[in-house]
């Protein structure tokens, strides 16, 4: 069976560097993955179901941990036997979207410096002080372009909302377990144990645990990290 791992919005697949024998993609707007006319859980789980085998296990990290639960529900052609959500932020105030909306509308941000594109690129993404600014992971996430620098993130990526993670549970065919790091701001484990019966936490780790830690997994997935 194919392990998908799936990264977050504002990361590349490169995330998973820590890990083996999986597929990692770029989600569409992404690293070296084509933009998109516009974004929204279907059309980012539609784009990535074109190139997926016919059936795989999937450990999807924040916005991809929504992906995988989308593939789930059998409308994309992929049978999907296992998910591990990692992350997800599952209460969203008007504020976290007027916020993501204005992000959204924002214009790409050049920079005259490499150093500046990829301390911003490690900010968006959550990866400061997890991942060396100087490797060549985040030159995945940057382009160059005359001298000058900008993230890779097509910004209107984050326009994508807040998931409806109710129904993407109900929908699910598919083993389905929510994960979070303990330190993780972007989730309670309340807030998990509300949606769902299967609620994993991950001790003293944080909103990028997979990251923090590539083996923190292994016990909740029989395909192991390296």
């Amino acid at each position: 069976m194919t392990l998908l791992l799936l990264h977050g919005l504002g990361a590349t697949r490169r995330v998973w560097d820590g890990w083996t024998a999986a597929l990692t993609p770029d989600l569409p707007g992404h690293g070296t993955a084509d933009p998109l006319d516009s974004y929204s859980f279907e059309s980012i789980t539609a784009a990535v179901a074109e190139n997926l085998p016919d059936r795989v296990s999937v450990i999807g990290h924040s916005l991809g941990g929504v992906i995988a639960l989308e593939l789930a529900s059998g409308r994309y052609g992929v049978r999907v036997d296992r998910v591990i959500a990692l992350g997800v932020k599952v209460t969203w105030s008007d504020e976290d979207l007027a916020r993501t909306a204005a992000l959204a509308a924002k214009p790409v941000t050049w920079f005259d410096h490499r150093d500046d594109a990829a301390q911003r690129y490690l900010k968006v993404s959550g990866l400061q002080g997890l991942v060396d600014p100087a490797s060549d992971a985040v030159d995945h996430g940057l382009r160059e372009q005359d001298g000058r620098w900008r993230l890779a993130l097509d910004p209107r990526a984050f326009g994508v909302g807040a998931p409806a993670m109710g129904r993407l549970l109900r929908e699910a065919q598919a083993d389905v377990v929510l994960a979070r790091g303990e330190l993780d701001p972007m989730n309670t484990d309340a807030e998990l144990a509300a949606l769902h019966d299967t609620v994993i936490t991950l001790p003293g780790l944080g909103h990028n645990a997979h990251v923090e830690d590539p083996s923190a997994l292994d016990h909740v997935d029989g395909q192991a990290a390296s």
